[in-house]
């Protein structure tokens, strides 16, 4: 596999930095979660679980081995640091400052190991006037301004359905990682990552800051192409209060569909610009998706060249038979479904290993492996160097 023989330390919690490892871990790397003392890794006990493990755990620790340590204890420090050591990645997201009290950070680690690539996830990043605001995704898209064009249908900011600000740091994070780890190989150097969540979703909208660049002002979102100002690119609701969407806005497929309705003096107002010249289309789009049900839309475009979809549920998306036949649903021997490997090679595919770590479960054999004496790790079980569950 593409990162055999690449060990990552991972001290990050939640979902940004877990998330990040969890696909180094699919394609081959050993990646060691280091989880507090004080009752480990969050997610271990946020939302439902199956035969005693949280799915969000599983969903992120997969196939990764847990160490659990008390920073604060000098063998517990001690641990960490010969785990650096022997790291190629170490990844961490505290917020700015904590883990160089903890003694964990960038410069204590690289003294110990000069060619580490080590990266630091946050919601601000490490400079400027916010570094010590407390904040999550969704605080991070509210001041990028991103939660301001993610409107219901009531014209008001919604939360949005993924938690963009996270999982695009962590793909961020990952190809920073590897550019890094690329260019080690070249010049023996490790290097420093600074990661934001907001920077991340800065970056992510370069199609839609066209008013914001061009005229200063921000976007009215119901006018943007991608955001509603389309006829031919938005959602509709039918007959059984269930949603169809409509999601491309070349003028040929707005030709298909408006034929087929025998509506076709109705395909100018679908040339560009987005905005209120689209306004008739979608009048006649509303009431007429109303008069079916999802599934009657269904068969009628059938046999229609549009990007035409109905709206599933969660459940219905992952039995969704494009999901099943991309295998990005697994089962695991007792039939419990888990998210399958995104990133598919032909040569060297990922590995899909279901079975997340129980907390602590490598202490010991780490600790052996890193040559501390069996003696020793007795006395760091006894005097709490790994934590307490």
């Amino acid at each position: 596999m593409k990162l055999e023989g690449i060990k990552v330390l991972d001290l990050s919690l939640f979902l940004p930095g877990p998330a990040l490892t969890q696909m180094m871990a699919d394609h081959g790397a050993e990646v060691i979660k280091l989880e507090p003392a004080n009752g480990g890794e969050p997610n271990r006990e946020i939302g439902p679980k199956r035969d005693d493990v949280s799915v969000y755990f599983a969903n992120t620790h997969r196939g990764k081995k847990s160490v659990q340590l008390n920073l604060k204890h000098p063998d517990g420090l001690e641990m960490a640091l010969r785990l650096a050591e022997r790291a190629d990645v170490v990844i961490e997201a505290f917020r700015p400052g904590v883990v160089d009290r903890l003694g964990m950070g960038y410069e204590q680690v690289r003294a110990r190991n000069p060619g580490i690539v080590y990266a630091s996830l946050s919601a601000f990043g490490q400079t400027g006037p916010y570094v010590k605001k407390p904040a999550h995704d969704l605080a991070t898209e509210a001041y990028a301004g991103i939660l301001s064009a993610n409107l219901g249908f009531d014209g008001k900011p919604a939360i949005p359905a993924i938690p963009n600000a996270d999982m695009l740091t962590s793909m961020m994070g990952l190809s920073a990682v590897l550019m890094a780890l690329l260019r080690r190989n070249q010049t023996g150097q490790g290097d420093y990552i600074d990661l934001a969540m907001m920077d991340s979703l800065i970056a992510s909208i370069p199609n839609n800051l066209g008013t914001v660049f061009a005229e200063r002002k921000p976007p009215v979102v119901k006018e943007e192409r991608t955001w509603g100002g389309y006829a031919m690119y938005n959602i509709y609701e039918t007959a059984d209060g269930k949603y169809i969407v409509l999601g491309a806005s070349e003028i040929h497929f707005a030709r298909n569909v408006l034929e087929k309705m025998d509506r076709l003096d109705l395909l100018p107002h679908c040339e560009p610009p987005p905005g209120p010249t689209q306004q008739p289309v979608k009048d006649f789009f509303t009431d007429t998706f109303k008069r079916r049900t999802q599934a009657e839309w269904i068969e009628w475009f059938a046999d229609v060249d549009a990007a035409f979809a109905p709206v599933n549920d969660l459940r219905q998306g992952i039995e969704d038979p494009q999901v099943r036949a991309r295998e990005m649903i697994v089962e695991d021997e007792q039939g419990n479904e888990h998210l399958g490997i995104a990133i598919k090679f032909r040569h060297e595919p990922g590995r899909f290993d279901p079975r997340p770590p129980a907390l602590g479960e490598h202490n010991a054999e780490l600790a052996r492996a890193l040559g501390f004496s069996a003696a020793e790790i007795r006395a760091m079980e006894e005097s709490g160097a790994f934590g307490r569950s």
